[in-house]
This record gives C-alpha cells, sequence and structure tokens, in this order.
C-alpha cells in the first residue's frame, strides 16, 4: 500500500544548525530517499513561492501564499510502498523535521 509523509516544519528550522549539522540532516534525508521503500521525495519550495487557488462563484481567485498563515508549513513530501501502517510510521519517525519541532502527517494513497 502506498502512503504520503507530508512533513510540517517550522520556517527555517535547519537555519541555526552548523555546517556539519546541515550536512548530517541532509544525509539522513538522502537515507530515506535511498530506501528502498520511497517510491519519489521532493522538498518544496518556500511559502513565499506558493500561489493558492480557489474558485468561488464559477471565477477562479488566487492569492499569494500558503492557503492559512500557520507556524508550521509544508516543507517536502514523501510517497512510500508500506506493508501497513505501522511500517509507514516507522518511516515518518526516521525524518529529522518529526524530532525537531516538526510533524509528518501519515496517509494512505487512495487506488483508483
Amino acid at each position: 500500500m502506498q502512503y504520503a509523509l507530508m512533513i510540517y516544519a517550522e520556517r527555517g528550522y535547519g537555519e541555526a544548525l552548523s555546517d556539519a549539522e546541515r550536512v548530517a540532516l541532509i544525509a539522513e534525508y538522502e537515507t530515506i530517499e535511498d530506501d528502498p521503500r520511497c517510491v519519489q521525495a521532493a522538498q518544496l519550495e518556500s511559502v513565499e513561492n506558493a500561489t493558492s487557488v480557489r474558485v468561488v462563484g464559477g471565477k477562479m481567485l488566487m492569492t499569494d501564499g500558503p492557503f492559512a498563515d500557520t507556524k508550521e508549513v509544508l516543507g517536502g513530501i514523501c510517497l512510500i510502498e508500506a506493508d501497513n501502517l505501522d511500517e509507514a510510521l516507522e518511516m515518518a519517525a526516521r525524518v529529522p523535521a518529526a524530532r525537531m519541532g516538526g510533524v509528518v502527517e501519515v496517509r494512505p494513497v487512495v487506488r483508483r
């Protein structure tokens, strides 16, 4: 079964890290990407580059930035193959943002 790991963290959560800590952090993310259960992973551009779209009364309305102003923002996604939710949760717990004040939302992917 496929699961989406949606990685939320505070803006700039890694900025206070030393160069060595930043290299180690990147290596952890790369290890997750290299796991054979990882189908696809991607870091997102900052929220300043986001555009939100709504359709109201049949008209498209666009606003700069994310849908809501929040402390934590969606910073990346990872699509994985896992035998069950427990395995997906184990992978989510390996995401560095989860232990650095962020959260990883785990959701099954609907297959049609």
